[in-house]
């Protein structure tokens, strides 16, 4: 969970432009400043995704923070899942400096690719979190709205920081190639060993994403099947509004498993010897995944789109009305 072509959560991105073996030393720009240095457009791209990232997380935490009811659970959850989106995107502009900047980038990578790790690795449990918030929202609605229900969602977001800072801090405990370039994995400085456990827990977490919103949908039937057995009949607005909740949670899963699944499995089985183009390929998908998160979580929220508005247009329409929160409106 927390290479880019390891795990579930992170991904420390190729340092290595194409042409060039992975597993070779990052170009040196001090020392050799009338050498040309080639600047991959791989790596640009990165940094331009990183860029992105960063902007528009920041944006959401912004927005968040000027919500009505900020330290709500689910605004909590949302601003959760920004700051490791934007902890990744600033990751991603560390990286390149790292690989174009730095002279001996030895330390310097360790910090970068644990920083890549940690974000990534915070970025998809948050994605759990969300989940489970979701899912329980509707087991147990009843009870959502309780002060049990928030502790129990604090805890889990801290249990998914605290486990993503030891994800991000393996690097630097040893779990890295610098002192033998034939264990690294894909992505320097990232050993196999790490990248291919990292792997496999994402696709432990993207399993357990999965269930929970096959029981989610099984839930929304469930009730829907009872409000018609109440009424006699179920109402076309009723079952169009079953049917498009059903393809909206098909959506946002389809576009996870689309930005992450290609870049698990490439690095469960890649190796040094692949084309690192090959890595790029499936690693920026990835790193997609946290322009897609705001869209998907933040910016359908009706209170944060009211946030938006007035922050943009300084008022409201006047055909604007807000509307109480879901239990969970993430």
């Amino acid at each position: 969970m927390s290479n880019p072509n390891a795990s579930s959560s992170s991904t420390p991105v190729p340092d290595a432009p194409e042409g060039r073996n992975a597993s070779s030393p990052p170009p040196s720009v001090a020392g050799a400043a009338d050498v040309p240095v080639s600047v991959n457009p791989w790596d640009v791209a990165l940094c331009v995704a990183g860029t992105l990232v960063s902007c528009e997380n920041a944006l959401v935490i912004a927005l968040v923070a000027h919500a009505p009811a900020p330290r709500a659970p689910a605004f909590v959850l949302i601003a959760s899942l920004a700051l490791a989106d934007l902890l990744a995107g600033l990751g991603l502009v560390l990286n390149f400096a790292v690989v174009y900047a730095v002279a001996e980038p030895g330390v310097a990578s360790l910090l970068s690719a644990g920083l890549l790790i940690a974000a990534f690795s915070a970025s998809v449990l948050n994605v759990l979190a969300i989940t489970v918030d979701r899912y329980l929202s509707l087991y147990g609605a009843l009870t959502y709205h309780t002060e049990r229900a928030a502790t129990f969602t604090y805890a889990v977001l801290a249990l998914a920081w605290l486990t993503s800072a030891l994800l991000g801090a393996l690097p630097a405990l040893g779990w890295n190639c610098l002192e033998d370039e034939a264990t690294c994995s894909v992505c320097r400085p990232v050993n196999k060993s790490n990248a291919a456990a990292l792997a496999v827990s994402f696709l432990l977490v993207f399993a357990l994403i999965l269930q929970l919103y096959l029981q989610i949908c099984k839930i929304a039937f469930r009730h829907a099947q009872q409000i018609a057995v109440q009424r006699h009949f179920m109402s076309a607005s009723h079952a169009s509004s079953t049917t498009k909740g059903v393809s909206t949670l098909s959506a946002i899963l389809g576009t996870f498993a689309l930005c992450w699944v290609p870049f698990a499995m490439y690095s469960l089985v890649a190796d040094t010897r692949y084309p690192a183009v090959y890595t790029y390929a499936t690693a920026l998908p990835a790193i997609c995944s946290s322009i897609i998160n705001p869209i998907i979580y933040a910016f359908r929220n009706p209170e944060i789109q009211r946030s938006l508005r007035l922050a943009c247009c300084g008022c409201l329409p006047y055909s604007f009305t807000s509307r109480p929160r879901t239990p969970s409106d993430v």
